[in-house]
């Protein structure tokens, strides 16, 4: 691999400056602002494409046929990465929901916002959320003429302050906070639960198992293309696979949970069901777009908010979900574009923030108004440029890690201890190079330092989530204190 670019990507510094000024002087950066287009952004041929991004919630990067999963089938993912282009390099801008979602709904490291630092906002009474006026990927779409809806997962923020609605979404069903129950979608357990499903502003009292009602909403949203000329910009985020453990045949138990994390539930067997019916309600939704005649001009994305969580398969990697070993942050991306995209495996190197440039120049709409610090995936994925060398950065609270990879290298700390990783001979990240290779470790771990002193600070009142040693066997902690004391 060549030498890695600035961690912003290939765009000059000017080109950026250039760009983002001249977002500045054209519109507003409120939610619904989008920045004039540059003269050398290429226009797709024919109509703008209409945008699905499927986002599931704590999936493990092998829980998917096409990844590796033999455990139980995901027949509808597995045709469509046949169909489209799966990448096998894919990462999420962090082990936990909130963070990862601010910086793909931005376009940027999430550490460059306050909320983006909340690893995740842990309850409906946080201060914490997205700006309304900060731009975002659903409000330049919008601008652009797309018609943007919300199916599924939030977790930015409450309203009154925050909210979908204030950030460029026109329409919203879901979920505004982490996880709900999938039958009596509740955001809790207890007296203090609340039911946590809207339809807009306005709360739901519906019945049904969480995964399909999403996916029925989503194939309305699409059916009302024959009446919307717009563009469709369709954000379907479930909450599956995502606690508590609840298969679309447990009704009974969510009366039962103590807790909604479910610590004392769960099995890889109700694990694959809910994996499952993701799968099947994604099937009804491409089925929606073959049934309109939409399906050749539709880019659907599919990917994961996060690594796996405590049933994942996480194969070849070690770690988990609030952890930057790769188990924690390597995730699926499958991107399926037939009128633009050939089939095929890529080894690009992408991560959750590069949504935002790569769908709005599929969407051939104004530059981002903000420079991103994404790239376009597009032009590797349809073989116009080779594949881009990246050098991609990651910190977490909890434990005190930290990460970077530069090409096939991968530099990280956990407490103290330092490790040096060649991830293209050991993905599973066991052989450390720390002392074969201190030059290297001390060059990577000042990069590191020079990138952080460009972001927010973490300060003590950062809410972080880790895996407790008393709430998971393998997690245990040698000659070493837990992580203070948090709430889940």
């Amino acid at each position: 691999m060549s030498d890695s670019p600035p961690h912003r990507g290939h765009w000059s510094r000017r080109d950026w400056l250039e760009r983002s000024l001249g977002a500045a002087a054209g519109l507003g950066l409120g939610a619904g602002s989008a920045s004039a287009l540059a003269a050398d952004t290429a226009k797709p041929a024919g109509a703008a494409p209409h945008i699905v991004f499927i986002m599931a919630d704590d999936l493990g990067w092998g829980d998917l046929g096409c990844y590796g999963q033999t455990d139980f089938s995901t027949p509808v993912l597995d045709r469509l990465a046949a169909q489209g282009q799966r990448l096998t390099q894919a990462y999420a801008n962090s082990p936990v929901c909130s963070a990862t979602r601010t910086a793909l709904i931005t376009g940027r490291y999430q550490y460059r916002l306050r909320v983006g630092l909340e690893e995740p906002i842990p309850s409906r009474d946080s201060l914490h959320g997205l700006p309304p006026d900060h731009p975002t990927l659903p409000g330049q779409l919008r601008a652009a003429g797309y018609r943007t809806t919300l199916v599924g997962k939030w977790h930015l923020g409450h309203p009154p302050a925050f909210g979908p609605l204030k950030s460029g979404y026109e329409s919203f069903y879901g979920n505004l906070g982490g996880g709900i129950g999938y039958f009596n979608h509740k955001d809790s357990t207890g007296p203090k639960a609340q039911v946590d499903f809207w339809d807009g502003e306005r709360l739901l009292d519906t019945q049904g198992y969480y995964t399909d009602l999403l996916s029925s909403r989503a194939v309305e949203v699409i059916q009302a293309c024959k009446t919307d000329p717009r563009p469709l910009f369709l954000s379907l985020h479930y909450t599956a696979p995502h606690w508590p453990w609840e298969g679309p045949e447990d009704a009974a138990l969510a009366g039962q949970l103590k807790s909604l994390l479910h610590h004392d539930g769960g099995s890889l067997e109700t694990y694959g069901r809910m994996v499952q019916a993701m799968d099947r309600g994604i099937g009804r939704v491409l089925q929606a777009l073959r049934e309109q005649g939409l399906e050749d001009n539709t880019l659907v994305v599919f990917t994961s908010d996060n690594g796996g969580e405590r049933f994942s398969r996480t194969w070849p990697f070690s770690g988990q979900k609030t952890e930057l070993l790769e188990g924690g942050i390597r995730v699926p991306l499958i991107l399926r574009w037939p009128a633009r995209l050939q089939a095929g495996v890529s080894e690009q190197t992408a991560i959750s923030m590069d949504m935002l440039p790569s769908l709005l120049a599929a969407a051939s709409a104004p530059a981002p108004a903000l420079a991103s610090d994404g790239i376009d995936l597009l032009p590797v994925l349809q073989g116009r440029q080779p594949l881009q060398a990246r050098r991609l950065f990651w910190r977490y609270k909890a434990q005190g890690q930290r990460a970077l990879r530069e090409g096939t290298m991968k530099y990280l700390r956990i407490r103290q201890h330092e490790f040096l990783f060649d991830l293209s001979r050991d993905p599973r990240e066991r052989a450390n190079l720390a002392s074969a290779q201190a030059d290297r470790l001390a060059t990577m771990r000042a990069l590191w330092e020079q990138w952080n002193a460009e972001m927010l600070p973490i300060t003590p009142d950062v809410y972080t989530h880790w895996v407790r040693g008393d709430r998971q066997a393998d997690r245990y902690g040698v000659n070493a204190p837990e992580a203070p004391a948090g709430k889940d």
